[in-house]
């Protein structure tokens, strides 16, 4: 597996389990943000955009990253094109840091949404402000290692056939759910979270934080 972590734009706060999950991999930056660079302890080999958002007094070492430029006026996001880059370069493991939040609330839900394309082509994605994260959710079964007590939903980007939860303290067995029903909202984690889909799509957000130390 070929891990990169894509620092993005939005939200992001330090933890141990963000730390652990972003440990060993290769870093691409889109634009502003690698201002999270010194924040998690990482060198980009690459950074993409179009520099409209470069933070000021950035250290020598984050400053002489190599560069691709694009115009401003382009058919992608800086986000995107950071992507592209990693899997070019062979990704297979993605962790979009800083993924959520930020002052752009439709860049926020274009990587919701790409995350779930991503996947669908065989791409593992996390997508993580620290306080927050998205796994997206495909026909199948997983299991996750959230601590009890850990708040999660299960945002359809569809409508959702064959939902069953278990491991939460509401649990739900084989049910249908209508696009845009609060049904998988606020639940939470209570043993070991398992979600199987027969149909649909959707992202599992959870809220390790401050549980992420667990």
């Amino acid at each position: 597996m070929s891990t990169f972590t894509i620092l993005l734009g939005g939200d992001l706060i330090g933890t141990p389990r963000l730390d652990r999950q972003v440990e060993g991999s290769r870093t691409i930056a889109a634009d502003a943000g690698i201002g999270h660079a010194r924040l998690l302890g990482l060198v980009p080999e690459l950074w993409v955009g179009d520099f409209d958002s470069v933070p000021a007094d950035l250290p020598d070492e984050l400053a002489s990253v190599p560069r691709r430029t694009f115009p401003a006026e382009k058919d992608k996001t800086d986000g995107e094109l950071a992507i592209a880059a990693a899997l070019e370069r062979g990704a297979t493991h993605l962790v979009l840091a800083g993924a959520f939040g930020g002052k752009r609330a439709d860049h926020a839900f274009l990587h919701l949404a790409l995350a779930l394309r991503l996947a669908e082509a065989g791409t593992q994605v996390l997508l993580t402000s620290g306080a927050q994260e998205g796994v997206p959710l495909l026909p199948g079964k997983a299991g996750f290692d959230h601590a009890d007590g850990t708040l999660f939903s299960i945002l359809g980007f569809s409508e959702l056939a064959g939902l069953t939860v278990t491991g939460a303290k509401w649990p739900l067995d084989h049910v249908k759910v209508a696009f845009g029903s609060s049904l998988t909202i606020s639940n939470e984690v209570s043993g070991r979270l398992a979600i199987e889909l027969g149909h649909g799509r959707a992202l599992l957000l959870t809220h390790p934080y401050p549980l992420a130390e667990s």
